[in-house]
């Protein structure tokens, strides 16, 4: 009994210094101290009970302090309750005073904040950053298409990370600067002959205005040469005037077939006409005859016309082909 009392005595000993030195951290009081930051222990406990934890304040007020910069406590807990990146955000400024880049504090925060990184922000801004274009795809004047790829040069713009485009538009940007300075030329030879000329056109445009980066350069890594668009274009154009014509020509039949049995339609309805008004002759002749109105003299001399007449126009009729008069 003796030895399980020793035991648990022992255990609740150093859970009691543990709870004591994580509410009271007087080893990282003391390196603060010896660090050159002046903060008391009853801060480092209401940090605790502000869930905040002290290592991570501690430490990036011992960075700033010796990167010679004056932060302030307060600012970094609110910065940390605010949901930030307290160690990132003493990195960037120690690396801007560094390389003699104006960077507030404030405007520190409110890019992290913003979500974006501000370490690597800072660091682009002392080294550019390259960002390599898709193929971009243009045609010239004279119809051949090109295929251009870019390299960009940028550098981070501190003051525009809040609110800024990023890099997606930055390369919409440059890829409609490639495609209208290509499509301005007359030949794409002297694209071919002259590249710098697309960088040229496109830096003259001010494509940063608004990002979160400023250009520095553009360079056309590669251009190839793609199809001619105007032949396929032309091509194009002559197989649709040919179906254009083809459907017109046939509308053109469709109507002169329908007017050709429009007139064989006709020509029936007369030739109906005529043998009825054919049939109605000997009716007539007849009712002459009972009526005396016509004699027998009259009726052969009516037939000896008809006959002359039939007789003259055989003869009138031009000879069928293969035979002789």
């Amino acid at each position: 009994m003796e030895i399980g009392a020793l035991v648990l005595l022992i255990v609740a000993i150093a859970v009691g210094i543990y709870i004591f030195f994580y509410f009271i951290p007087v080893g990282m009081w003391f390196s603060a101290q010896l660090s050159g930051v002046r903060i008391s222990l009853i801060q480092l406990v209401f940090m605790r009970w502000r869930k905040v934890p002290p290592r991570v304040i501690v430490n990036a007020l011992i960075e700033g302090t010796k990167a010679g910069l004056v932060l302030n406590r307060d600012e970094l807990e609110a910065h940390y309750l605010a949901g930030g990146h307290v160690a990132q955000v003493t990195h960037a400024l120690v690396s801007a005073s560094k390389a003699n880049i104006e960077l507030p504090f404030q405007m520190a925060t409110a890019i992290d904040l913003a979500g974006r990184d501000v370490y690597e922000a800072v660091q682009m801004s002392v080294i550019p950053k390259v960002i390599n274009t898709p193929p971009v795809t243009a045609v010239s004047k004279d119809g051949i298409q090109l295929i251009a790829k870019a390299r960009v040069t940028v550098r981070a713009n501190i003051r525009q990370l809040v609110g800024g485009a990023g890099e997606e538009t930055v390369l919409a940007r440059v890829g409609e600067g490639i495609v209208s300075s290509i499509g301005s030329n007359e030949s794409h030879k002297s694209v071919l002959e002259n590249p710098d000329y697309i960088s040229r056109v496109v830096l003259e445009k001010g494509l940063d205005a608004g990002t979160a980066f400023e250009i520095l350069s553009i360079d056309i890594a590669d251009i190839d040469i793609g199809k001619n668009i105007g032949a396929v274009l032309q091509t194009d154009q002559a197989e649709a005037d040919l179906k254009i014509a083809q459907a017109k020509a046939e509308e053109r039949r469709a109507m002169a077939v329908a007017s050709e049995q429009e007139n064989k339609a006709l020509a029936q309805e007369m030739r109906a006409k005529v043998i009825e008004a054919e049939a109605e002759v000997p009716r007539a002749m007849a009712e002459a005859f009972r009526n005396g109105q016509l004699g027998i003299m009259d009726y052969y001399r009516m037939k000896n016309i008809e006959a002359d007449t039939s007789m003259r126009s055989n003869i009138a009729k031009p000879p069928e082909k293969g035979k002789k008069k």
